[in-house]
């Protein structure tokens, strides 16, 4: 049985995070091998990953050489949603069952465990579909069953309030008639990108049957660019600590608790990494620094005197003297000397962004920055919290950062000052400046 593992799709809600999603690094691996891994875990081991023409290549080369796993790849050359990502994949695959998986919804091996088993007991559906009851609305697929967990209906990003019932729809399907779901794809139209739900209505509609496996352990969708910070806590809470023997440790450091430190880290006198931590590669944690709760990516320097505080920090990024909490931080970015991101409310209420022509409640009473890929951060800049700083961009010193600043984009504090002659002291009221200054 193979896995479509689904990697074409364009991250519209990731602002200002640019780096495709099954690309995001995840202690130390990218999060597509991190998908690979818990299927294999399961007895899977042959996959169909489809890919765009903008992460194909990069998505072969992080998965080039992964052992005991049989990977093709299928091209989605526009972003036609799942039902062109299935149409695409289609030629890779027999008319076996096969199992379909966005790379983005991170859940545990007992979920292919629990589908599978639902198919070796009772293989007469068309489809079997892994749901979960939720409290809270999730921007996402809905279904509705009967009382024998049968589904009725599959509704697609229902608006806010309009939720059909409480079981979400996490792409971890199970199809068992690959020929007839072609089929059905073909017939089905859509203005949307939903035309693969509504495919699913129609053959439930034919008489199709299809079966909810409800599942209850860990689900986390990447969909807005907060939730790296959710499944960051995933991974770092399954961390084994290992500290490279390639790692140069200072005696006059601290290491506690469950702590992953890469080859040719280094990590210097007075510093302190708090787990669960992982330090990156060939990265630097400078003298009286402070890293806790955090992934640091590869060739990072956390200089002297910064806290990192449950933030997710790229490769190639640069610090000195700052404070960064519950932030997102891509790549090749660097902050002056007292840059900080403040992350909590005065009224410490949840933090909520602006998205598009309303606003999303990311449902976190914590959360700093989210800085795209190649920004400068100026010093004594200060980044209020859940500010978006699209990539490219330069806030500069003294800067106070409350609103989003878009990507390639240049802010600046307008500063004024006055000098006087300093033979008498400080001026008088009213006393006017030197010519030529302002």
């Amino acid at each position: 049985m193979k896995v479509v593992l689904l990697c074409g799709g364009v991250g519209r809600r990731m602002a200002p995070i640019t780096k495709d999603k099954a690309l995001l690094e995840f202690c130390g691996k990218p999060l597509v091998c991190h998908q690979l891994y818990r299927a294999k875990r399961a007895g899977l081991d042959r996959f169909v990953i489809v890919a765009n023409p903008v992460n194909i290549e990069d998505l072969r080369l992080a998965t080039a050489g992964l052992k005991g796993m049989r990977i093709e790849f299928a091209l989605q050359s526009e972003p036609s949603g799942m039902a062109g990502a299935l149409q695409c994949a289609f030629s890779l695959l027999a008319e076996e069952p096969f199992i379909l998986v966005s790379s983005n919804d991170i859940f545990e091996a007992s979920a292919y465990d629990q589908l599978l088993q639902a198919y070796r007991e009772n293989g007469r559906y068309s489809a079997y579909l892994i749901a979960r009851r939720v409290s809270n609305y999730f921007p996402g697929g809905y279904i509705t069953v009967n009382d024998d967990n049968e589904i009725e209906g599959v509704t697609e990003k229902p608006p806010k309030g309009a939720e059909p019932s409480n079981l979400i729809n996490i792409v971890c399907h199970l199809h068992t008639q690959p020929r007839k779901l072609l089929d059905y794809l073909g017939r089905t139209g859509s203005t949307a990108d939903d035309a693969y739900e509504r495919a699913l209505e129609r053959m439930i509609s034919d008489g199709h049957r299809m079966k909810a496996v409800l599942y209850s352990g860990y689900w986390q969708a990447i969909k807005y660019p907060w939730h790296i910070l959710e499944a960051m806590d995933y991974f770092l809470e399954r961390l084994t600590p290992r500290i490279s023997p390639t790692a140069q440790i200072s005696q006059r450091a601290l290491i506690d608790g469950t702590v992953v430190i890469k080859r040719n880290a280094r990590v210097l006198e007075g510093a302190v990494i708090r787990g669960p931590s992982y330090i990156g590669q060939n990265s630097i944690i400078g003298n009286g620094a402070l890293v806790r709760n955090s992934i640091v990516g590869d060739d990072c320097v956390i200089g002297y005197a910064t806290e990192i505080k449950h933030s997710y920090i790229g490769n190639r990024c640069e610090f000195h003297c700052n404070y960064i909490g519950d932030s997102v931080i891509e790549d090749d970015c660097s902050f002056g000397a007292g840059a900080i991101t403040a992350n909590f409310r005065l009224d410490k209420r949840n933090i909520r962004l602006k998205w598009g022509d309303g606003e999303v409640d990311t449902g976190r009473d914590k959360l700093g920055a989210l800085v795209g890929r190649g920004c400068r951060i100026g010093v004594n800049a200060s980044l209020m919290p859940g500010v978006r700083v699209g990539p490219n961009s330069l806030v500069g010193p003294q800067v106070y950062l409350s609103h989003d600043l878009e990507a390639g984009k240049v802010v600046l504090a307008e500063s004024k000052h006055r000098v006087f002659s300093n033979e008498n002291g400080l001026p008088s009221e009213g006393e006017q400046p030197e010519r030529g200054t302002n």
